[in-house]
Formats: structure tokens, sequence, C-alpha cells
């Protein structure tokens, strides 16, 4: 064989490879800060790239990214068009998944999924929701019933900025969305702190986002022992971008400094009270 032919089939074997261990994860296109958004170029980034990026470096793989409209990126999976889809669950689409041997990941990070409301709606029982603004593709925990029976009226958009709108304009009395993410923007971005608020007395939805795949369990299972490998790792990740922040507190997606004004303030009250 010629030298030529000998490095054209390296060439090859080498390609081929690459090709075998590269994947792509279809992603949602949505703001969804800090757990991921994508830029105006098209970039894919926050928490769940430098977590994928982490496991990616780890693993010796290479991962790109798609971003697709929440309502397409289910179909793109099961029509083999993407590998892997972020974030996904068990417990979501499962009439759509039935029959199909979809696998997932162990829980990457947890969530919360409830309404947010102006506070002077807090508290408030769920009969006063007759308008709902809500992310087209989502389902809306413990308010189907009352959307079937036309007692509610959804509001669909991909944008949480006009969403977040729509509720302060009290064109809609509320905004179903994740609260650390709805809780970022109106601190971080929109700088209206406090202006929506978790009510956590009206339905809402705990779980945890995974990684799903119909053709490429095997690497679900390195991924799986990523995640208990390098649990320090995505802990310090998790804190940087606060993804679960207070997910387990009654003040769900606030800030620490707030956290701690609020801590203060009781301290006070308590002092006050003591003979």
């Amino acid at each position: 064989m010629k030298p030529s032919h000998v490095c054209s089939l390296f060439a090859l074997m080498c390609s081929a490879s690459v090709s075998a261990e590269s994947y792509v994860i279809g992603v949602e296109n949505l703001a969804f800060a800090p757990h991921y958004n994508t830029d105006a170029q098209g970039q894919y980034q926050g928490f769940a790239r430098e977590l994928f990026d982490l496991f990616a470096a780890q693993s010796g793989v290479q991962l790109s990214f798609k971003p697709m409209p929440v309502e397409q990126l289910l179909p793109a999976l099961l029509k083999g068009e993407v590998d892997f889809k972020y974030p996904d669950s068990a417990n979501w689409s499962q009439e759509q998944k039935a029959g199909k041997g979809l696998s997932y990941s162990q829980g990457v990070v947890d969530y919360v999924d409830g309404v947010l409301v102006a506070p002077q709606r807090q508290g408030q029982p769920i009969e006063q929701i007759k308008r709902l603004a809500m992310v087209n593709g989502w389902t809306p925990w413990g308010y189907q019933e009352r959307i079937d029976a036309k007692q509610i009226e959804l509001t669909y958009s991909d944008d949480l900025r006009l969403m977040i709108r729509q509720a302060l304009r009290k064109d809609t009395d509320g905004a179903y969305f994740n609260v650390v993410v709805a809780t970022h923007y109106l601190d971080n971005i929109r700088a209206r702190p406090g202006a929506l608020v978790f009510d956590a007395k009206l339905p809402h939805s705990r779980g945890s986002f995974q990684l799903s795949t119909m053709k490429h369990p095997e690497l679900l299972q390195r991924f799986d022992r990523f995640l208990v490998e390098q649990h320090d790792a995505i802990a310090q990740l998790k804190s940087k971008y606060r993804v679960e922040a207070n997910l387990d507190s009654e003040h769900i997606g606030v800030e620490q400094w707030k956290l701690e004004f609020l801590e203060r303030q009781k301290l006070k009250q308590a002092s006050k009270a003591t003979p």
C-alpha cells in the first residue's frame, strides 16, 4: 500500500473515531439564567454549559449544543435529530414518550416551578387565578383540571420578559415559571426585586432536571458516574450560579443578602420582645 493511501486510511479512521465520540445535546432556546441561556451569537451559556464542558473534559467526548424552541425539543429527540435532551424528566410528556425507550440520567439539579404573583395577591386561593402566563410546551402541574374546564386561560410565551411584564401590568394573574430563574431575572436583570413573589400556597412542582437519550444509554452511565465522582466540583458550580438557591426554604430564590437582612430583623424583634 502506498504511503498516501496509508495516510488517507489513517485520517479516515481518526475521523470515524472522533465522530463516534461526538454528541449533540438538544437544549432549550430560552432565557433561563442562571441555569442556561443562549447569547446573541447562539452560544449556549450558564450553569448547564459549564457542567457539560466539565463532563466533556473529564470523559474525553466532544459535546455540541443545539438550541431549539421548547416545544420542538422532544420531537427532535424522538426523531433522532439530537443525541440528548436537556433538561428532561421521566415525569414530563409521558404520553408522547410512551414506548420510545428513553433513558434518563440521575438528577442533575433540583428545581421548583410555580406561580409568581404580585405581593398583594400572595395567599389568594387558586380560584382567583383566571389568566396565567405559561411557557409554550410546559405543563402547569396542579392547574390542568381548571384549564380543561376553561376556568383558567393560558397566555403562551417563550419570553420571560413578556411573562413578567404581563403579570406586573395585571394582564395576567400570575406567571408559571421556574422560581429561581424568575427571581434571578427580577433581581439582576429587571432590577425589580420583590415585584413578583412565589406563592407556595398555590400548586407547584418540585423535581430534578435530567439528561435523556434514546440512542446512548451507555454514555448516560458515564455521566452518572461523573455526577458522583465530581460531586464537590458540581456543588461549587451550583453555588456559583445559585441554581438551587434556598429551594428548601420558605424564601425560595431569595438572594443571600436578603435572607441575612430578614434574619437580622427577626433577631431585633425577638430582642425587643424579651423583657
